[in-house]
């Protein structure tokens, strides 16, 4: 509950319902009212129903709808039993719908609400008292209205800020090991193949030295933009640490990887520039394999890039393997790079 918001939300407003609404269920059947006992109960099982479903299923968008619905719902039915009495526990639940539902879904939902209990009119004494309740119902939606929109902002706001890096602008390393976890996951369940290329600019520090960090920044948000142009939308690029970046790439096959990694290393070196040549990186390639976890394949890529560096940098080399490569034949008109494939 302390990393998922809304299913922490589901919860406490379940637990509150659940022992707000009991010992009222338990009067109603003590002096004799079971009609508005037995709504009381059912309101109760829906909402108990609602909290189960979304720890089951993990689908808190559809459990916190419905869990706003069964509460609307239920505060007009309490309300249409026992009029001036039940008319009260719409508030809560008018209130409440902001919390388990998007802003605009919660003012259906309470517009339903407050339209179905004008429509039977049983619940008021006069028109005025209608006007009146309805006109406080609005006010009261409205300024929950209003500070869900502020509070889903700021929900939002702090999620980027978590996520991703303020410079460049692409996620940071801890949405990295999330999305590692995923699609290792993915792999398992449906044999998803997934390639991961770690690159890292050669020299930066003479950058920085030479030119300050101003400029140095600029090369790191030219090089994320020029890594987002060149490859595809559900590939994903993480900032891994200074001028280090990981590229997550699904879909891709071990046969077609180096392909891809030799045509980056080109871009970088041919269009990255700084006032004296050009700015050069250095790959290091995995593809996930049967048995791997995130550690163990973000281990061997990073083994993959430290060779790369330690061959003169500008290079890519490719681990499959966790064993150590063997010296590989060079490209021609590249620098060498280093496969070991099954087999």
């Amino acid at each position: 509950m302390r990393h998922d918001f809304q299913l922490s939300i589901i919860t406490l407003l379940g637990a509150c319902a659940v022992f707000g609404i009991t010992p009222f269920a338990v009067f109603r059947f003590l002096t004799g009212n079971v009609m508005a006992g037995v709504t009381d109960l059912l309101i109760l099982a829906s909402i108990c129903a609602a909290v189960v479903y979304a720890w089951l299923t993990g689908d808190n968008r559809r459990a916190g709808f419905c869990l706003a619905v069964f509460a609307c719902t239920g505060g007009v039915m309490v309300a249409t039993l026992l009029g001036d009495e039940g008319l009260f526990w719409l508030f809560p639940a008018l209130v409440t719908s902001f919390f388990l539902a998007s802003p605009i879904l919660a003012v259906v939902v309470n517009s339903l609400a407050l339209a179905a209990l004008m429509i039977d009119g049983s619940a008021f004494d006069s028109h005025e008292q209608m006007l009146s309740f309805v006109t406080t119902c609005i006010v009261v939606s409205s300024c929950a209205y209003i500070f869900a929109r502020r509070n889903e902002h700021q929900r939002e706001r702090l999620e980027r800020l978590a996520t991703h890096d303020p410079l460049t602008g692409v996620k940071n390393r801890r949405a990295m090991e999330e999305e590692m976890q995923a699609a290792v996951a993915n792999h398992i369940r449906n044999d998803m193949p997934y390639a991961l290329i770690i690159f890292d600019l050669d020299h930066f520090k003479r950058i920085n030295d030479a030119y300050g960090h101003a400029r140095g920044d600029e090369a790191l948000v030219e090089c994320t933009d020029l890594v987002r142009r060149c490859t595809r939308r559900s590939d994903q690029l993480f900032r891994f640490g200074g001028e280090e970046f990981v590229l997550l790439m699904p879909g891709v096959q071990a046969s077609g990887i180096q392909a891809v990694a030799e045509n980056l290393r080109h871009k970088v070196a041919s269009e990255l520039q700084t006032p004296t040549g050009p700015i050069t990186a250095s790959f290091g390639v995995s593809c996930l394999q049967p048995g791997d976890d995130a550690e163990s394949w973000l281990a061997r890529a990073d083994d993959a890039l430290y060779e790369a560096k330690s061959r003169g940098r500008n290079q890519v080399v490719i681990r499959l393997l966790p064993a150590e490569p063997t010296p590989g034949s060079g490209i021609a008109g590249s620098p060498a790079s280093d496969q070991r494939i099954p087999g």
